[in-house]
């Protein structure tokens, strides 16, 4: 109990901070540098200053604070469920997708048990069917990775793409930016035919290109984009530009927009303690930001909110490798990470098909280390290494994790973990009236100001319960049953009378009848309690 007290008495702060109701704008963008701990931005600083003798970041200017960020049970929080507390103002579990959780034993504040598993409306959401706004989401991971999902899908398991990729799909947004051409289903193709969503794969040119007036979708890769540093920019738009044609896009329409951008996979190179990718793609998401500031200042209607998610790696400047911490020299801290030209992942992928005698010569070409014999026969002992020695392939370890350790130790940078860290993340806003974020806020506040910004009619709560209500109460006394032929996409079937409504899981589009309805929401099926949840007022449609 005095832990909760502490924690509410934490939250009433963060309200303090935001100062009074901010000015409801027409377009609200939050940017995310997913997993970005403030030893990050430092990097990036003092990278950028060694190599262009200029230290400055397009996101110094906004800079007005910090978010203690974390689950509705723990500390250090994950993607999903930190992510989702700025999208729906609801604190989460871990791997939970803009849903109500469950009750744990160490929740840090009240979880309602009457609620749990319910899906909770997301300030994408509310933008799209209350202000008519267009939506996009940008991002550098597969299309329903954990944060793009906490804005546009629900679910209590952030790894079941099977019931997360249909719901963005079925959200119907005007723009979709970011990787997964593997993941498209033949269902998800059909439905981008029916309501006319251009789908571009594999094709930067199309995409910068596009002068179309409808929703459209562009992936690159089978999942995930590769790191910024190792992109070829004449195939893989960066995320700045795939930015610049989402504001371009979305800025059509007359009601304004909302956007999420993420730089992904600071994240990814964090857990994978790579100083290089880590730095590159934290520059890569700031050359996205000064895209969007420059549109805002510009635009004069839109408000921009940018903060991570969570901390990773405990990622630092300075390592008990590098004794004298104090009489370091610049040199001695960013040279040799500067002739990184490749990431791990990259490097991985050109030393797997190199042959054991050039594994020095290629491994100095890109990063100019010379290999002892010592690391190379650690490479070649790594277990997606083509070893003719087939036995040891499957209790090796890890190549990219053996090139991350040869490349930090030529480095002062130090690494506490591999995981997620507990620590504030920083804030940085704008808004056209000065109205910001800013001070310390928890995750939740950010929520709130979004929903203020976005001029919202009625709270996220409300909105939740008209869209997400279970099938039991909307179809009370008629008859209803679930065709789980397929079990991973159930079908509600409702029959009243001479009419019947049959509804899939994860899909948008029903069919009274036997023709199309456009149920104007995903429908969500939890297989935990066998419940779908729907728009509340379905039933009127029999």
């Amino acid at each position: 109990m005095k832990r909760l007290s502490i924690l509410i008495c934490a939250v009433a702060l963060g309200f303090f901070a935001m100062g009074q109701t901010p000015k409801p704008v027409k377009n609200v963008i939050v940017m995310i540098p997913d997993g970005t701990s403030i030893g990050v931005y430092s990097a990036a600083r003092w990278y950028k200053f060694y190599t262009q003798n200029n230290g400055s970041l397009n996101i110094d200017p906004f800079v007005s604070g910090t978010v203690t960020t974390f689950s509705s049970n723990a500390p250090i929080g994950d993607s999903a469920p930190t992510g989702s507390a700025y999208a729906t103002g609801i604190l989460q579990q871990s791997g939970n997708i803009a849903i109500h959780p469950e009750v744990s034993k160490n929740d840090l504040y009240p979880v309602d048990p009457e609620r749990q598993f319910q899906p909770a409306a997301t300030i994408l959401e509310a933008s799209k069917i209350e202000k008519g706004k267009a939506v996009g989401l940008v991002v550098t991971c597969e299309f329903p990775h954990a944060t793009p999902a906490d804005f546009s899908a629900h679910y209590y398991d952030r790894g079941n793409y099977n019931a997360i990729a249909p719901q963005i799909a079925y959200q119907n947004l005007d723009v979709m930016f970011g990787g997964g051409t593997g993941i498209l289903t033949d269902d998800i193709k059909q439905h981008f035919a029916d309501n006319g969503t251009t789908l571009i794969r594999d094709d930067k040119n199309a995409l910068l290109n596009y002068q179309g007036n409808g929703k459209i979708w562009a992936l690159f890769g089978k999942k995930a984009l590769p790191y910024d540093i190792d992109r070829n920019p004449e195939k893989i738009p960066s995320l700045s530009e795939m930015t610049g044609k989402a504001l371009e896009v979305l800025s059509k329409n007359e009601n304004g927009f909302f956007l999420m951008v993420e730089g992904s996979q600071v994240d990814w190179a964090a857990h994978a303690n790579d100083p290089i990718a880590i730095i590159t793609e934290f520059l890569a998401f700031d050359e996205a930001v000064g895209k969007v500031m420059d549109f805002a200042k510009q635009n004069g209607e839109t408000a921009v909110v940018v903060l991570s998610d969570h901390g990773n790696s405990g990622f630092t400047i300075g390592s008990s490798r590098c004794p004298g911490y104090d009489k370091l020299s610049i040199d001695k801290l960013f040279s040799a990470v500067t002739k990184y030209k490749l990431s791990a992942n990259g490097l991985e992928s050109i030393l797997v098909n190199t042959k054991p005698a050039n594994i020095k010569s290629e491994f100095k070409k890109y990063t100019d280390i010379d290999l002892t014999d010592e690391e190379v026969e650690t490479l070649l002992s790594s277990k997606n290494y083509k070893e003719s020695d087939y036995t040891k392939v499957g209790s090796s370890e890890n190549m990219v994790r053996h090139i991350v350790d040869i490349l930090v130790s030529r480095t002062c940078f130090g690494f506490t973990t591999g995981g997620h860290t507990g620590e504030e993340v920083l804030l940085s806003s704008y808004h056209p009236q000065g109205d910001i974020l800013k001070g310390h806020v928890m995750n939740i506040d950010v929520n709130k100001y979004l929903q203020q910004v976005s001029g919202l009619d009625k709270p996220l709560s409300e909105l939740t319960d008209q869209l997400f209500a279970k099938h039991t109460d909307v179809f009370a006394g008629m008859k209803v049953s679930i065709d789980k032929t397929n079990p991973s996409f159930p079908i509600l079937k409702v029959t009243k009378g001479k009419n019947t409504l049959e509804i899939k899981a994860f899909s948008s589009v029903a069919k009274l009848n036997g023709k199309p309805l456009d149920l104007r929401s995903v429908a969500v099926y939890i297989d935990k309690n066998d419940t779908f949840y729907l728009p509340k007022d379905l039933s009127n449609k029999l």
